[in-house]
């Protein structure tokens, strides 16, 4: 099992932009899909966006493609969210998570609030 920490979160302004990290335990880093989840009070987990082990594939919600991107740096074991153009509705707890090449995520971080204000 990988262990995952975030960092990264807090309050920000509407139109302002947070860089989320996610460091990730163990020499096998590279062999890990990741993604970034989120949970907003009241609402289920959703899926925000995913990296393949290499990098060179991502994947993105509707919801904030164009104004989030996700990244890897398999050398330093992390994976990171840059978020742009927050909106209110953005605010949420977010969540790291590995998984396998099917992106069959199984190890999760404990979360790093991130909240937009209007």
């Amino acid at each position: 099992q990988v262990q995952l920490v975030e960092s990264g979160g807090g309050l920000v302004q509407a139109g302002g932009s947070l860089r989320l990290s996610c460091a990730a335990s163990g020499r096998t880093f590279s062999s890990y899909s990741m993604g970034w989840f989120r949970q907003a009070p009241g609402k289920e987990r959703e899926f925000v966006a995913a990296i393949n082990w290499s990098g060179d594939s991502t994947y993105y919600a509707d919801s904030v493609k164009g104004r989030f991107t996700i990244s890897r740096d398999n050398g330093k074991n992390t994976v990171y969210l840059q978020m742009d153009s927050l909106k209110s509705e953005d605010t949420a707890v977010y969540y790291c998570a590995a998984g396998g090449v099917y992106m069959d995520f199984h190890s999760w971080g404990q979360g790093t609030q991130v909240t937009v204000s209007s």
